[in-house]
């Protein structure tokens, strides 16, 4: 097994398929509360500088929760948007993002194949420090954080297919 470096971008990701057109499953995807109700981090955001939709450029707040971290908010950027394709943000510095997110729809036998993943760095974020303090620990610590990561967007696109198949 390969040794996890922040500095290597790690990443994870998750992936269903939703028995409903890209059409029902992209509203879902685009609304930057809805991960709020699925994910135990998340708990929602705010659109900045007069938006109140995804667009290319466009800014919004999230404010997370961690039992380890504490509350905190942050301010990301949409970076890529393509409608009912890609709609992809990145948080912080968008020249060195703390990390990068993104959701991605493709057409699927049966149904729309609903993707989320996340890639951490290169800039630093609330893992800096533990790593800083305990560098002989970065590959667990790494880990660690990709699995929580990971379980929250599974419960997300979990939802968003329940609410896409509900809808119809």
């Amino acid at each position: 097994m390969t040794e996890l470096k922040y500095e290597q971008g790690p990443s994870t990701e998750a992936e269903i398929l939703v028995a409903a057109e890209p059409a029902a499953v992209w509203p879902l995807v685009c609304d930057i509360n809805l991960p709020a109700r699925f994910s135990t981090e998340f708990q929602g955001g705010d659109w900045l500088d007069g938006a109140a939709e995804p667009a290319a450029g466009c800014r919004f707040t999230g404010r997370n929760e961690h039992e380890a971290i504490g509350r905190w908010e942050t301010v990301s950027t949409i970076v890529d948007f393509q409608r009912e394709r890609l709609f992809a943000w990145v948080v912080g510095d968008p020249a060195n993002p703390s990390a990068q997110w993104r959701f991605e729809l493709s057409a699927g036998e049966g149904g729309t194949v609903l993707r989320q993943s996340v890639r951490l760095g290169p800039g630093p974020s609330g893992l800096t420090p533990a790593i800083k303090s305990m560098p002989e620990k970065e590959d667990r610590i790494i880990r660690r954080r990709l699995a929580e990561l990971n379980r929250n967007m599974a419960s997300t696109i979990e939802g968003i297919k329940a609410l896409a198949e509900e809808r119809g």
